[in-house]
């Protein structure tokens, strides 16, 4: 990855206000068959709109007989959203959704009240060896639809909305950009694109949102004259338009939202806007009472031996 700090500004020149609150390089987090690069939560940002959570998942290699096996584990008060560049993932979960996802596709599992899902390597797929690469992003629910019944919907890459215009290509995954709306019910006003420019192409990043990242997947961008590689997360200051050129062919998310209507609480693979809610589902995992996931019911991951107490992650403009 690069980075090149950025100018001194001019004083009067109103170009050379810093348009980029702070950047994130994630922290490499060991999952057994693969490394993750894990931007959100993190002390410099916490949750960017609903996104609490933001790991890139490779890219990977995996030889034949090789592959990714998380084992069933439990969700609650929160959706996963799925996103690959390349490889496949097969999903089950308890509501007895069993399909593998591919590029450009999105599996958009709202836990609500309670969910548990298993994401491995298909047989066919072990047998062939494959490239994994793509993101996994939680977003938490707003407070009043926390328990609401759990959800799975897979979106097909021809379903979300596209925008082609001069050196520019955008997948719109979640919420509304240049006169786009995705069909995916993220629950809040979040905002979720995949966008590709050709070496000096820019994209006019809008203002309608108060709370906006980009991260970088690969080439390189310029914002407010900052240079950034791949694997970095930028967040950009509330309420400004800003444009984003590449200085080379390049790809990144744009993501974020408004604020979430207060802070939540984190602990493993729960998020909660109520500690008790979390300390719940701690016990309700330990004693089994959990949905099972049809055709997955041989192994589980254990609840964590050190429960420890769980941490308060707050709406990015509330903690700066």
């Amino acid at each position: 990855m690069s980075w090149s700090p950025c100018p001194d500004p001019t004083p009067g020149d109103a170009a050379s206000v810093d348009a980029i609150e702070t950047v994130i390089v994630p922290r490499a987090v060991d999952l057994g068959e693969m490394t993750v690069r894990r931007a959100l939560p993190s002390t410099k940002g916490q949750m960017i709109g609903p996104f609490i959570f933001f790991d890139q998942m490779g890219p990977a290699e995996f030889l034949t007989d090789e592959g990714i096996d998380v084992r069933p584990h439990p969700h609650i008060n929160l959706a996963t959203l799925t996103y690959l560049f390349e490889g496949e993932i097969r999903h089950r979960d308890s509501l007895g959704t069993d399909l593998a996802i591919t590029p450009g596709a999105v599996n958009w599992m709202r836990a609500g009240k309670g969910i548990v899902h298993s994401e491995r390597t298909s047989d066919e797929r072990r047998a062939k060896g494959q490239r994994l690469f793509g993101l996994q992003t939680w977003l938490a629910l707003p407070e009043a639809v926390e328990e609401s019944a759990p959800d799975f919907t897979h979106f097909s890459e021809d379903a979300l909305p596209r925008i082609a215009a001069e050196g520019i290509d955008m997948r719109l995954i979640a919420g509304q950009a240049h006169g786009a709306s995705s069909p995916l019910n993220a629950m809040s006003d979040a905002l979720y694109a995949d966008i590709a420019l050709e070496a000096g192409g820019v994209f006019p990043v809008e203002g309608t949102y108060v709370e906006r990242a980009l991260y970088t997947i690969s080439g390189e961008i310029e914002v407010d004259r900052c240079a950034f590689g791949p694997g970095q997360l930028i967040v950009l200051r509330p309420g400004e338009a800003i444009d984003v050129r590449a200085t080379q062919a390049a790809r990144f998310m744009l993501f974020g939202g408004e604020p979430m209507d207060g802070p939540r609480h984190i602990w493993w693979n729960f998020v909660s806007s109520r500690r008790e809610r979390i300390e719940q589902a701690q016990e309700e995992w330990r004693r089994g009472r959990f949905e099972t996931v049809p055709g997955d019911e041989a192994e589980f991951i254990p609840l964590p031996e050190k429960v420890g107490r769980p941490r308060e992650i707050r709406p990015f403009s509330q903690s700066i």
